[in-house]
């Protein structure tokens, strides 16, 4: 599965989260090309300011392989990662992190912050930014325009 494969599925997830009013955002892991894991934002759903969908996707990634490292994973998302969720993939020693829209507001993979590839950290993530960019960037900018 290559990268545009991978996000379009992402998008499909993403779309999801529209269901109980959550931003719509949605994030695989992939091993060796096979989804893993697939989530999507669930914070209005759960209370949960963690419940982002790279949180989660990592959670059940961790959870299926039985430890929490991931090295040989890539995690794809939808919208750029915010410090939290580029924290978690470093901390899950996540291999590639590959994503759609870039965040102007919350953008911690390269827009605001550039954490995935800190050489201070004690790991750093490939990174992909831009894949269906519009698309992804469609997706929450109409998801907001139908709540104003």
């Amino acid at each position: 599965m290559n990268d545009t494969q991978a996000m379009q599925l992402a998008i499909e997830e993403s779309l999801l989260a529209i269901e109980h009013e959550d931003v719509p955002v949605g994030a695989l892991v992939l091993v060796d090309g096979q989804i893993i894991a697939k989530r999507h934002n669930e914070r209005q759903l759960t209370g949960d300011p963690t419940a982002h969908a790279e949180i989660l996707a990592l959670r059940d990634a961790a959870a299926l392989r039985g430890g929490w490292r991931l090295q040989d994973s890539t995690l794809v998302v939808t919208l750029e990662p915010c410090a939290m969720c580029a924290g978690a993939a470093i901390n899950a020693r996540v291999g590639r992190v590959v994503f759609g829209a870039y965040d102007p507001k919350a953008g911690a993979a390269g827009t605001l912050y550039n954490l995935l590839v800190d050489p201070r950290l004690n790991h750093q993530c490939e990174v992909t930014g831009g894949v269906l960019a519009e698309k992804c960037g469609k997706v929450v900018t109409d998801f907001f325009s139908e709540r104003r």
